[in-house]
């Protein structure tokens, strides 16, 4: 009976130690991950601006961005 309960704290007090430390983690939120230019003439310069902001606890760091 006791080690059952002794097993049950210890669950708890992991899971709980679990869900603080994923809520702690940075978080990126984009409204638009795509967008579609259409038609676009050869030759042509196009631009699209990209919303990113920083939903997480922690501090965000963009290290690289990879366009394609």
């Amino acid at each position: 009976m006791r080690k059952a309960w002794l097993a049950g704290v210890i669950l708890v007090t992991i899971i709980f130690l679990l869900s603080s430390l994923a809520m702690a983690l940075p978080k990126l939120f984009i409204s638009q991950d795509t967008f579609d230019f259409g038609y676009v003439p050869q030759n042509s310069k196009v631009a699209h601006v990209f919303w990113v902001k920083s939903v997480g606890e922690d501090s965000l760091k963009i290290l690289s961005v990879k366009p394609g």
